[in-house]
């Protein structure tokens, strides 16, 4: 099964939020672009902030998460099944460089996913704590985004998708053995009718601004050791941080990065990252 191990963010000041990363979280720096684009790694992850300017080739230009990208066995192969599931899907060769994968394509809402068939620079990958665990998208149609990700990657559906169905709710769950990426419907509730509602429900006790509400990339999350001591730390004046509700199945905290991105920490309540499968450290 192809892998999720690289997540690109854009960053006006990527310099300061790589220190952020690397002094308060534990990641490592693994290259530095010309251009003042930093990629970071937890061993297996690449996490690359790319400085935002107007010749960054990305279809959204705005600060944030921008995309992630899978490890793959065969480019070629991945390519082939990409145009019988999407007739005249396009296809992107990217700029060298450890701040990329190869290839480029997107996904039935136009979600950028990069391809590399060799880890995107960080070759085998060793995965230890502290790690990235979790991605979450904001998307129009879950399902769709989900049985292209299964079709294309063979990303397996788990059961907390079935739980979220009982409860009446769209989201989907997807996982490739070692991360969990949630699929979150962008409209959470509709009325009797089957119209979706505009709604102003904020994410676990942090206030929702407009600006938070964005669609697509939304937040990701690291599984860690000690993590509640990690988020009492980080409450001094470091970084905005809140209880996620206890009825959601994954992640004890949320946190805001320098940049106001959304990152979850969890230790005991973990991912489910295939079926079956959770990854907590006990």
């Amino acid at each position: 099964m192809a892998k999720i191990r690289y997540l690109a963010v854009i960053s006006e000041e990527p310099e300061a939020l790589a220190r952020f990363y690397v002094d308060e979280i534990g990641m490592a720096e693994l290259d530095r672009s010309a251009a003042g684009d930093i990629s970071l790694t937890d061993g297996y992850y690449n996490l690359t902030l790319f400085r935002q300017r107007a010749d960054l080739m990305e279809l959204r230009k705005e600060t944030g998460l921008s995309h992630f990208g899978m490890d793959v066995d065969s480019i070629d192969t991945v390519l082939a099944k990409y145009r019988e599931l999407v007739p005249g899907g396009v296809a992107v060769r990217e700029p060298d460089g450890v701040q990329y994968g190869d290839v480029r394509i997107f996904d039935p809402e136009c979600n950028p996913i990069s391809l590399s068939e060799s880890g995107f620079g960080v070759g085998q990958g060793k995965r230890g704590l502290p790690r990235i665990g979790h991605i979450a998208i904001h998307t129009l149609q879950p399902q769709r985004s989900a049985d292209f990700l299964t079709a294309l990657f063979g990303m397996r559906e788990l059961r907390t998708t079935a739980e979220r169905r009982a409860q009446g709710r769209f989201n989907c769950f997807m996982g490739d053995g070692a991360t969990n990426l949630a699929l979150h419907p962008y409209y959470r509730t509709r009325d009797a009718d089957g119209f979706a509602l505009y709604d102003r429900i904020g994410h676990d006790g942090l206030e929702e601004r407009p600006e938070d509400r964005h669609f697509g990339f939304h937040h990701f999350g690291f599984l860690m050791r000690d993590a509640a001591q990690k988020v009492e730390q980080l409450s001094h004046g470091k970084s905005m941080v809140a209880d996620r509700p206890a009825e959601r199945p994954y992640a004890e905290f949320r946190v805001l990065d320098p940049d106001g991105n959304g990152f979850d920490l969890t230790q005991n309540k973990g991912w489910e990252v295939d079926i079956d499968k959770w990854e907590r450290v006990d």
